[in-house]
């Protein structure tokens, strides 16, 4: 970087260092590993046996919520069977149908790999164990207009233990933040070709570490119409940016179980 800088500085008009995709991975912690979930389970009252059904009700439960949520949004879930250019077909369905109700913009579901959980008969002990393995699952896509970041993805693993990504453009949010800012820009694509004030700018993107995370990442789970609320309030809670807490909420200072039950409306918290 240093010698290209160098070799061209006379045609370069400034510097900026930030973000392009922004990633973060959330799972519920106690349901991470076997020991957790089978502690669940015990709680809960479920043999391992029954455990394929009883993940089965919880699926079901979960995916019947973002289907309705998803229609009564405006924007019915979409199946996509092959590998596709997400974020192009996103902006075709933003040209086409505009920004639905609270910023959704399309919902998609999609099989892809997971990390989940699958009994497994032990021909040794001759038991039935619990095991976490890398299998394939049926995944939700959630696209939305962020007043403060832009356009945001969500994707939502609908086999235990849930996990989430939310993926969000540093770019876009810079553009927002230069705009409030009234520096002039000019974008191509995701690039910025030229800035007015490059050391401002520079400033803005050096505040985005620093902000608020567990904050707005629970609000980015919690947007609007994008998720029903019985089934996201709970998830809310799942992107941690460490792992030091050993109670997750979503403000009302629930327990993991708290999280679970809400996840799953009828289910009873074994952690009460």
């Amino acid at each position: 970087m240093r010698s290209f800088l160098q070799r061209h500085g006379g045609q370069i008009l400034g510097v900026l260092s930030g973000f392009d995709r922004m990633r973060f991975r959330g799972t519920l912690l106690r349901l991470a590993s076997v020991g957790g979930m089978v502690h669940f389970l015990t709680r809960m009252g479920v043999l391992l046996k029954d455990f394929g059904a009883y993940a089965d009700r919880m699926t079901q439960r979960l995916r019947r919520g973002v289907e309705e949520a998803a229609v009564a949004a405006g924007r019915p879930v979409q199946y996509l069977e092959r590998a596709t250019d997400k974020e192009a077909l996103v902006q075709k369905i933003r040209a086409e149908q505009g920004v639905g109700k609270q910023g959704l913009i399309a919902v998609f579901r999609t099989i892809e790999n997971c990390i989940s959980y699958d009994i497994h008969r032990n021909r040794q002990t001759h038991k039935i164990d619990l095991q976490r393995r890398p299998r394939k699952c049926l995944h939700y896509y959630f696209y939305f207009l962020d007043t403060m970041f832009g356009l945001t993805q969500v994707r939502l693993q609908t086999w235990l233990p849930f996990d989430v990504r939310v993926v969000l453009n540093g770019r876009e949010w810079l553009a927002r933040q230069m705009d409030a800012a009234k520096i002039g820009y000019l974008r191509r694509d995701n690039c910025f070709a030229c800035i007015a004030d490059f050391e401002h700018a520079q400033r803005l993107a050096d505040r985005q570490p620093r902000i608020d995370w567990p904050k707005h990442l629970d609000r980015l789970l919690g947007a609007g119409a994008a998720f029903p609320p019985r089934v996201m309030r709970g998830l809310s809670a799942v992107v941690l940016l460490d792992d030091r807490a050993e109670r997750v909420g979503d403000g009302s200072g629930l327990p993991l179980g708290g999280v679970v039950e809400q996840a799953v409306p009828g289910a009873d918290s074994p952690w009460d």
